[in-house]
């Protein structure tokens, strides 16, 4: 018997927990869309591009910064020099280019055709010597040695001769093609040296990037900072992002583009507007910083709600509210697509059915009779009869017949309050829309 009893007792229970699982789920379903996330702080670490000896921090932690502001300085002394070597190995090799471009000048070229012509005198006083001296060598007036010394001079100065006319093209033609595009490769390696120089220059100083505050001071004056190094660390003012997560059940009340309201603790009734820019494809365990009222191991998705008009009011790491706009609480996010099935009708609630049909079994097990038009007649006729205080006909009946009439009374009173009650029981809802419904009701 107690086990009996405390079989009884488990169903029942769960029976209860099923029906208020059921319920809240309905009713979570009906809420108004409510999330909770943190305004996103975006960091910007700030270094320098080439090491040295920090110069100066120009801010200080909390300090405003605008865009384009130096916040800090390295000393650039060697990278100003490195710079002045650099402009003048450019100079050097651009002059170079300009005199391949030039070829040799005019009176290079000068010299080389008055070379030409002394070397042409040359040769001809050596071949009428050597002429001479054969005629001699045939009288015997000299020796064989002596013409061939004389033949010699002559042949060495025709070699000459040939150089000279040479060097004298060569002079007039001007430089190799080969030597001018290697003139300008130079002028251009000098060139990105110099550009490389400036560059290094330019890095020695900190600029902000953005509009910010300054989160934290790494480095100091006097300190070794080597590139890469971090020197400041920048939050950035614009644009202001809101992380907020979606549970599963909700994601269908979300959509890209949503209106949204974004409320912090310190302005309620003033909240800022934004817009949903993204959402999570990937599920995830809810984040131990976020500040929910219930904190639950459900999936959630993460959404990126960017704030129109950020302020003063709203500050970075800051938990938020979000809830959804009128307009975009009324509006659908998209149109269901068409389709050639008619659309089913639109099932009657739970608690209506279930009351009707509860209502129609009692009447049955009454006996009792629909309305018809002869006794709504009758009814309107006692109606009559009563307002007046005279009695009607039909009231007219032996008493027996009122002694039926009275138990048939009671009888159907007694059936009509058992059909109220059955009635006014919730009925177990078997649809989403039934459980809403019975979930609206309670």
């Amino acid at each position: 018997m107690n086990r009996k009893r405390l079989l009884l007792i488990a169903g029942l229970a769960v029976a209860c927990l099923a029906a208020w699982l059921v319920l809240r789920n309905g009713a979570d379903r009906d809420k108004p869309l409510k999330l909770y996330g943190n305004v996103d702080i975006r960091e910007v670490e700030l270094s320098f591009r080439v090491p040295g000896r920090v110069a100066e921090v120009r801010v200080d932690e909390g300090d405003t910064v605008r865009a384009g502001d130096v916040l800090a300085v390295l000393d650039a002394q060697r990278y100003r020099d490195a710079l002045a070597k650099a402009v003048g190995d450019r100079d050097v090799a651009a002059a170079n280019m300009s005199k391949f471009h030039a070829g040799y000048r005019l009176e290079e070229v000068a010299q080389a055709r008055a070379m030409v012509a002394q070397v042409e005198a040359q040769v001809e006083n050596a071949a009428r010597i050597a002429r001479r001296r054969e005629e001699l060598l045939k009288s015997g007036a000299i020796s064989a040695q002596e013409r061939d010394d004389a033949v010699a001079s002559r042949d060495a100065l025709l070699a000459q001769l040939q150089s000279a006319r040479k060097g004298l093209q060569l002079q007039a033609s001007g430089f190799r093609a080969e030597e001018v595009l290697g003139a300008e490769a130079a002028l251009r390696s000098a060139e990105a040296s110099v550009a490389a120089a400036m560059t290094d220059l330019a890095d020695t100083e900190i600029i902000a990037p953005s509009d910010g505050q300054v989160l934290s001071r790494v480095r100091e004056p006097g300190a070794m900072a080597s590139a890469g190094a971090n020197v400041l660390v920048l939050s950035l003012n614009k644009p202001v992002w809101v992380r907020a997560y979606v549970p599963e059940p909700s994601l269908g009340k979300v959509h890209l583009g949503m209106r949204v309201n974004v409320i912090t603790d310190s302005r309620p009734d003033k909240p800022y507007s934004g817009t949903v820019g993204f959402i999570s494809p990937v599920a995830e365990f809810t984040p131990k910083n976020v500040e929910t009222e219930a904190l639950r191991t459900d999936l959630v998705y993460r959404l990126r709600i960017v704030v129109d008009n950020p302020d003063q009011g709203i500050r970075q790491g800051m938990p938020v509210t979000v809830t959804a706009a009128a307009e975009s609480a009324a509006a659908p996010p998209a149109a269901a697509p068409l389709s050639s099935t008619p659309p089913a009708p639109s099932a009657p609630s739970a608690m209506t059915g279930d009351a009707t049909a509860a209502a129609a079994a009692a009447g049955k097990a009454a006996g009792a009779q629909p309305d018809t038009p002869a006794a709504v007649a009758k009814g309107d006729a006692e109606s009559k009869a009563a307002a007046s205080g005279k009695p009607d006909a039909s009231s007219k009946a032996t008493p027996k017949a009122k002694t039926s009439a009275k138990t048939s009374a009671s009888s159907g009173a007694s059936a009509k309050a058992d059909a109220s009650a059955r009635a006014a029981k919730p009925a177990p809802a078997s649809t989403p829309e039934a459980r809403t419904a019975a979930g609206g009701a309670q």
